[in-house]
């Protein structure tokens, strides 16, 4: 038996959950078990049947994939979508109404539209319960609000990176990774924010993942600055690039050499 990592509708968790129809991969939409009746999402990632979540005791108690969507779920999906535009509408509406200090970014219905997810952000905590029941009147349903930080709001709009391709967040990354200045500064990016921040105005997400290339292709390397001896005699690095592992050695002379890493006994 398979188990697979869904994010739940457009915008909600990933939850992992066991499935038996092997021909489900990633990228598939799917309708599974939720807490109360069912719910659907996108497959995000594949495992093995020994594979065990973390909080789950073993993959018997995780909850089952139903089946693939078929044509008539995907009209049920978008009749819900186009339904909770009213909803953030409405929210909205209360939520200046009740003149809290927060910021509406979605909303979602379950798959079967027993519950209403809304999605906000806000700088600190907020007593949102009366508005929670006024909404539960309107809309005689579950209501959940949910408050979301600066990269999850990014996400669920989408964009397009610097980089010119559409944001990570959106085509695979599964959760997002506390990113530093460190991982900046070792790819020698300009440390100026503009430069290294996303559109969310947080550390670019892709600093993560490539820190870990970099960290690797660094291994070997001399430092900028570091004395070190060449074939034609001794030198001190002036330039590295990690992704393809030259040195540029300044000579005594003047004259700069460039060495190859990729090979350390054949260096050039």
């Amino acid at each position: 038996m398979k188990v697979v990592s869904i994010r739940l509708r457009e915008a909600g968790q990933l939850v992992t959950y066991k499935v038996e129809d092997e021909s489900v991969k990633a990228h598939d939409y799917v309708i599974v078990e939720a807490d109360r009746g069912v719910d659907y999402g996108e497959v995000i990632e594949t495992g093995e049947s020994d594979f065990c979540p973390k909080g789950e005791a073993k993959v018997s108690t995780l909850k089952s994939v139903v089946r693939k969507l078929s044509d008539e779920d995907k009209k049920q999906i978008q009749s819900n979508r186009q339904e909770a535009k009213d909803a953030i509408r409405l929210c909205s509406r209360k939520i200046r109404e009740y003149k809290l200090a927060m910021k509406l970014v979605d909303a979602e219905y379950s798959f079967d539209k027993k519950k209403i997810v809304f999605y906000f952000t806000s700088e600190g905590r907020v007593d949102f319960r009366e508005l929670v029941k006024e909404l539960a009147k309107v809309f005689k349903i579950r209501i959940e609000m949910r408050q979301i930080g600066v990269r999850d709001e990014a996400r669920i709009f989408g964009g397009v990176g610097p980089c010119g391709e559409s944001l990570c967040c959106i085509r695979f990354l599964k959760s997002f990774e506390p990113v530093s200045m460190k991982m900046a500064k070792a790819q020698k990016l300009p440390l100026s924010s503009g430069k290294i921040s996303g559109i969310c105005g947080r550390l670019m997400c892709c600093l993560f993942y490539e820190y870990k290339n970099y960290r690797e292709l660094s291994k070997g390397l001399p430092k900028e600055g570091q004395s070190i001896d060449t074939a034609q005699g001794k030198g001190k690095v002036v330039s590295i690039n990690v992704l393809k592992r030259l040195v540029y050695v300044e000579l005594e002379d003047g004259r700069v050499e460039k060495i190859s890493f990729n090979n350390t006994d054949d260096r050039i």
